[in-house]
This record gives C-alpha cells, structure tokens and sequence, in this order.
C-alpha cells in the first residue's frame, strides 16, 4: 500500500464514460487514495463535501455541464479546492484558458499513471499545505486575542522593532515592566524568542492588531 494512505484524501473522478471511471478509479485506489466516480457534473456536485480533504478530475466534455462550468462552480464553493482536467480533445488554448480560471493542472488522454499519481500527489501536498496555514493563523489569532491591551501595545512595539527601552519611553513604562509584559507576550503567543515572535507576527498578519 502507498504512503499516499496515511492520510485520507478523497478524489473525484468526473467523466461520463464508464470504462474510464472505472479504470481511472481502480489506478488510483491502488494507489492508495480514496475514490468516488461520477458520471455527471450535478452527480458531484451533489455529493461534494467540501470539508473532505481530496481534488476533482474532471473530463472537459460532459453533459448538460461542461468541465468549464463545473470548474467554475467547484471555485465558487471552495476555491482552494484543486481541480484538473483529463479530456481526450484538449488543445493548448483550452489547456490556458484552465490554467488562467484556476485550474491545477491539465491533463490529456491517455494519461501516463506516473504523470497522473504525481498530478494527485502535488495536489494533496497543496492542499495539506493550505490546510496547515488555515489551522496556524486561526490558532496565533486566537492567542493574539488572549493578549491584555498593554501586552499587545508592547508586541505591536517588538515588531517594529523598538527595543525595550524605547518601548517604556513610549509607553510610559519602567523597562523592567516591559520586559515582563514581553515575557508574558511571547509566552500566550507559544514563542521562545523575539525573533520568531516578529517572523509569526508578520507571517500571520498580526503585526497590527
């Protein structure tokens, strides 16, 4: 079995041929992925949970919705959400036109399986990445808000760069009461020093709260 198990992820396969549902589904369970196989836009759309972690391959030449329309509705729901396409009739304008609406990557028939396993595997990298950032800001904004209102004067101080001194002139502080309320800061935030405390501050868009 893959390592591609160890953490679920779900793909979708979206093509209105059957033979090729089921073979592009058997390739990627062995894999080790999750599948689900739908034979039309409005099958997937109505069985997409987009708090499942996984991507859509989509064939561009579907009925009633094409691949275009359906991309562009997935986008709407969760637009992080990686969509590619896999069709038999791709050219390279349509290839473009995927890409600029958001696309992941675009695939033509018949598909190499090594080309289409490192297509998924990009993929669920990109969404464990996505995922990993959402889950760290929504936890350092948390811990900014746990902050006193003098704390986050004096964090908003350390990130621009005011060394303690300055911080208890501006603030009107003795220093040594700056460096607690420094200390208590880089503690509520789960930091050990000043240095990561500017780079998570600035990473996560906290450096003005």
């Amino acid at each position: 079995m893959s390592d591609a198990a160890t953490e679920p992820f779900l793909v979708h396969i979206v093509d209105d041929d059957e033979s090729i549902r089921r073979a592009l589904s058997r390739l990627v369970s062995i894999a080790g992925y999750d599948v689900r196989s739908h034979a039309s836009a409005e099958a997937f759309l109505n069985d997409f949970d987009h708090d499942v972690p996984g991507c859509a391959i989509l064939d561009m030449y579907l009925p009633r919705m094409n691949g275009f329309e359906l991309q562009e509705k997935i986008a709407a729901i969760l637009p992080a959400f990686p969509v590619m396409f896999l069709t038999g009739r791709g050219d390279i304008g349509m290839g473009v036109k995927a890409m600029k609406e958001g696309a992941f990557d675009f695939l033509t028939k018949p598909v190499q399986t090594d080309q289409l396993l490192d297509a998924i595997a990009t993929a669920k990298t990109r969404v464990s990445e996505t995922q990993a950032d959402a889950h760290g800001t929504a936890r350092y904004e948390q811990r900014l808000q746990s902050l006193t209102p003098r704390e986050t004067e004096v964090l908003e101080a350390v990130v621009a760069g005011s060394l303690n001194k300055q911080i208890a002139h501006e603030l009107g502080l003795a220093e040594k009461t700056v460096k607690v309320h420094r200390a208590r800061v880089m503690k509520k935030m789960g930091v050990r020093t000043i240095a990561e405390l500017v780079r998570v501050s600035v990473t996560r868009r906290i450096d003005a709260p």
